[in-house]
């Protein structure tokens, strides 16, 4: 007989070491989460992205308003376009059109990340079984 622990298979189609499986049974709602040094992976990847979205939304929207106090008259003189100044223009259709894009790639990356590590929202969570739960 093999002493060695048995394994299951993990979610990416290969095995799951001691250390993936301990990661897979962590239940995120009653452990404490360092976010400056996260202990998962997922948990690593999952905060790099929200940072580069940070920083992203950081840019579009206080780049605008820091160009025009840095150069403002390049930033005040009005555009061809309805006769807007430009620092105008950045800011009121610049940040829309920016949150809706940066709101685009957070869902595509968010998703990508999802199924890199197996995490699959398709299927509905079980109702409750037991007294008062369930169907009545």
């Amino acid at each position: 007989m093999n002493d060695s622990p048995t394994h299951e298979t993990a979610t990416d189609g290969g095995h799951a070491t001691d250390t993936a499986q301990e990661e897979q049974d962590v239940d995120y709602l009653e452990t404490e989460i360092n976010m400056l040094s996260p202990g998962t992976p997922f948990m690593r990847d999952n905060l790099r992205l929200i940072w580069t979205g940070f920083i992203i939304w950081a840019i579009v929207i206080f780049g605008p308003v820091t160009a025009t106090k840095i150069a403002p008259g390049p930033m005040s003189t009005p555009m061809p376009i309805l006769g807007f100044p430009l620092h105008y223009f950045l800011i009121a259709i610049g940040a829309v059109v920016g949150a809706l894009g940066l709101s685009a790639w957070y869902a595509r990356r968010r998703d990508q990340l999802d199924e890199k590590y197996g995490i699959d929202h398709s299927t509905p969570a079980e109702p409750p079984s037991g007294p008062g739960g369930g169907e009545h």
